[in-house]
């Protein structure tokens, strides 16, 4: 797990008009929640908040406040579409020595034949991690892959200690080379044989 450690201050103005003071402070709201506690409404630092959002899917958070520190996975972000500016965190709480249920972003490595095209049929994969290593991403190989090739959930090779309950049937990726490209080689194939097969023109006197 990265060094992300915050350190937070609750949270005691609500609405939408405390929420944009607070971003104006250079604060994000969040709330922080599970194992059987009562919601705590925080404040984090709006910059270092970012910095760790941007690059994890499923970050895991080492929150500091009130004198004593919860570990925290991210599970829910609100962007403003418009400026791309973070308005707000869900946060559960979590342990060290506990697995989580995450969508974990598929990522494809390598290329197929030469002419076909791979569909990511699954954007994410549900997987099931040690908290505090959660994978960025789930590659799969699809180097050399055939048209009609079909990856599917049983076909990933998945990190070791994560495991997936999804069905092992489902297709993560599928390999075809496109109807145009196909109908362009039957074509130039076609017009090969009819010049091969077409008679010799007669030779003039």
């Amino acid at each position: 797990m990265a060094d992300n450690t915050l350190n937070a201050t609750y949270r005691t103005e609500f609405g939408k008009g405390a929420a944009r003071r607070a971003r104006r402070e250079g604060l994000i709201p969040a709330v922080l929640y599970g194992h059987g506690t009562d919601p705590v409404h925080l404040n984090l630092p709006s910059h270092d908040t970012f910095m760790i959002v941007r690059h994890s899917r499923n970050a895991v958070i080492e929150l500091s406040f009130d004198g004593k520190s919860e570990l925290a996975l991210v599970k829910d972000v609100q962007i403003n579409p418009i400026i791309r500016e973070l308005e707000h965190l869900d946060l559960v709480i979590v342990r060290r020595d506990e697995k989580v249920t995450v969508d974990v972003p598929v990522h494809l490595a390598g290329e197929p034949v030469s002419g076909a095209v791979a569909a990511l049929e699954a954007q994410t994969l549900t997987v099931i991690a040690p908290a505090i290593s959660i994978p960025e991403s789930i590659v799969v190989s699809i180097e050399g892959l055939e048209d009609g090739a079909v990856v599917t959930v049983g076909d990933v090779v998945l990190p070791e200690g994560i495991t997936t309950e999804v069905d092992a049937e489902l297709p993560v990726v599928v390999v075809a080379i496109p109807r145009a490209v196909e109908s362009a080689d039957d074509a130039a194939e076609g017009e090969g044989e009819a010049a091969a097969e077409a008679p010799a023109a007669a030779d003039e006197d």
